[in-house]
């Protein structure tokens, strides 16, 4: 029983860090300020949805896949920061994400990748794969995928807090924001490939 506690935290903890569900709502709730509820409530579960079968097609096929397609994680993320710049730019000059928003669309790109399984949480399912038994991860993976999803449903009341008014202002400032992240994300695949070096100090 001990063993199993403590693999369980050893997987659930970091997952929970990488895939963020808190520091993504604010992104979910930008990205769903002029949708009806139920198109909101639609694209949570799309987007968790997408979170969750890129995140279970990766711990299970994830190291075939990316020597079958010589694909590195490095490539992966920045194929993932330059889409969400995109978004970020976008949403800067025009006021939003897409010209025609779909909750289709911006549940897949970009909430359920690269925001929520992106990257860092590919790379955090290869390696515990590596060092724990995978029940415990797809235990742990599951169950961080309920929390985001408790998460994302959450952000209708906070929209309807803030008022159509308050939530555009904050999605400007949050779309500042995503760019840092995008540009991050390109820096760290660029370093994982080897182009560049971080000094740390």
């Amino acid at each position: 029983m001990g063993d199993f506690l403590q693999d369980f935290v050893f997987t659930f903890v970091p997952l929970f860090i990488v895939i963020d569900a808190l520091g993504t709502l604010p992104y979910v709730i930008s990205l769903s300020e002029d949708m009806a509820r139920p198109q909101r409530r639609r694209m949570v579960h799309l987007a968790v949805i997408t979170a969750a079968v890129v995140g279970l097609v990766f711990l299970f096929l994830g190291q075939l896949i990316l020597k079958l397609l010589g694909i590195s994680v490095g490539a992966f993320a920045i194929a993932g920061g330059i889409i969400l710049l995109v978004f970020a730019v976008q949403y800067m000059t025009t006021g939003h994400m897409v010209k025609v928003i779909k909750e289709e669309l911006v549940a897949v790109v970009p909430i359920g990748t690269p925001l929520t399984a992106g990257p860092a949480t590919i790379t955090t399912l290869l390696l515990l794969a590596t060092q724990y038994p995978l029940y415990m991860v797809l235990i742990s993976f599951a169950l961080n995928m309920l929390i985001t999803w408790v998460i994302f449903l959450g952000g209708e009341w906070v929209s309807r807090f803030l008022g159509q008014g308050g939530l555009r202002a904050i999605s400007r400032v949050f779309s500042l924001l995503l760019a840092a992240i995008a540009v991050s994300m390109v820096i760290h695949g660029l370093e994982l490939l080897g182009i560049i070096k971080i000094v740390s100090g």
